[in-house]
């Protein structure tokens, strides 16, 4: 269970840095007087949508094989990306 633990811990923390969620955040900080209370809200956020990711995942998995759901989230990432460069999100 460590081992699940740690790298967890990596691929969030490396997906998360740099994102606009982080960028958001820094400037929310810039503009509050509490930064404590941008720390402490931005974290129950990234810990409740991580739950809801494993509640969902957990769940979906036992109806779709995991093998599907890799191909649909990267198909969905070049959707994304395509239309984030071309300026339609």
């Amino acid at each position: 269970m460590l081992k699940i633990i740690i790298t967890s811990f990596w691929v969030v923390l490396l997906a998360e840095l740099g994102d606009k969620t982080q960028l958001q955040t820094m400037l929310l900080a810039t503009q509050s007087k509490s930064i404590l209370g941008v720390f402490i809200g931005a974290s129950c956020a990234l810990v409740l949508s991580c739950l809801l990711g494993v509640l969902a995942g957990s769940y979906i998995t036992k109806f779709i094989p995991t093998n599907y759901l890799q191909m649909a989230a990267g198909f969905a990432f070049i959707i994304i990306g395509f239309l984030t460069l071309f300026g339609k999100i």
